[in-house]
């Protein structure tokens, strides 16, 4: 991202970007912020904005040979294509020996380094991936936010609002911007102002849920269970959600049994690093043959609600219950 920041403040561009991975914030971020320092402001004839599946190279490239008009530069901008998951070897090959009054810009999810579309952008441009922030960065950039409204912000504060409200930036970004109207007047942001209106994740509810069956705590579990009915989660995508948890939990005792650190653990089963820690620590609650067989559980009791036996609320009460005596 520094090479991205240094070509917008010098105004020295490269002929392909490719922005990638899972941090959608990010890429819509350096996505506007390239297409507006590429192109002067409001110049819609000399740009062009292509998404999904079934885009046709050659269709690309006979834009990109088209002359801007009264411009440097034309700019393309191809969002979640799969190119650089499946093979473009005539798009590759182009980007190569691409005139100099055409730009690409692509913003993908995933990519295949070993792809020559993904080495052609390499040779000839810049590829910034887009990854999940650590908590550290994510606490610097709420800190930032707060302070261009002009507020305060303790860091344990902070903390609470991520665990809240997860690490995905773009929610984030809108939870925040509900804490700043809903505290107009005031100095500092508190838990408080967090707890009155701030959404939590369902998924932080489940983990909450999951820590109460954990504690042993019957009410507080059944509770956590009400309120996703209230909030209309059906209860069989509640089941689920659980399932995925104690899976989770499993993948992580198994990795951290065998030595790995928070941060591969992050990487093998695809969590963010700060939500490694907090499994870590839950997952030290049950044995490897507890959470087999609530899972096995799991899936009995889905198999049973899909052939009409259980009633689909009913049954995941009644898992709920079983686990929290």
């Amino acid at each position: 991202m520094k090479s991205l920041n240094e070509d917008i403040k010098s105004g020295v561009f490269r002929q392909t970007y490719l922005l990638y991975g899972e941090e959608a914030y990010l890429k819509k971020q350096y996505k506007d912020k390239l297409t507006k320092a590429i192109l002067p402001e409001g110049d819609t004839v000399n740009y062009a904005y292509y998404e999904g599946k079934g885009i046709q190279p050659g269709e690309l490239i006979d834009l990109a040979e088209t002359m801007p008009f009264f411009a440097e530069r034309r700019l393309i901008v191809v969002e979640n294509s799969g190119f650089f998951k499946n093979a473009s070897p005539e798009l590759a090959d182009y980007i190569r020996t691409m005139p100099e009054t055409a730009c690409f810009l692509f913003v993908e999810n995933e990519v295949d380094k070993r792809g020559k579309l993904y080495k052609a952008v390499k040779e000839k441009g810049r590829i910034a991936e887009m990854g999940r922030q650590d908590e550290k960065t994510l606490l610097y950039w709420i800190a930032g936010n707060v302070k261009k409204e002009e507020r305060q912000i303790k860091e344990s504060t902070a903390r609470y609002l991520i665990s809240l409200v997860g690490t995905d930036m773009e929610n984030l970004e809108k939870e925040m911007e509900k804490l700043f109207s809903y505290t107009l007047g005031k100095s500092e942001i508190t838990i408080q102002d967090i707890d009155d209106i701030c959404t939590s994740q369902v998924t932080n509810q489940i983990f909450a849920m999951v820590e109460a069956v954990a504690a042993k705590q019957q009410k507080k579990a059944l509770d956590y269970y009400y309120d996703l009915l209230a909030l209309k989660e059906p209860p069989m995508r509640i089941l689920y959600l659980l399932s995925r948890q104690f899976k989770l939990l499993m993948e992580v005792r198994n990795l951290a049994g065998k030595g790995f650190d928070k941060s591969q653990i992050a990487k093998t089963v695809g969590l963010h690093p700060f939500v490694v820690g907090k499994y870590m620590q839950q997952c030290r609650d049950f044995s490897e043959t507890e959470l087999r067989s609530i899972l096995e559980d799991a899936a009995d009791t889905e198999e049973m609600v899909k052939t009409g036996r259980l009633n689909d609320m009913m049954s995941v009460e009644l898992f709920i219950v079983k686990y929290s005596v």
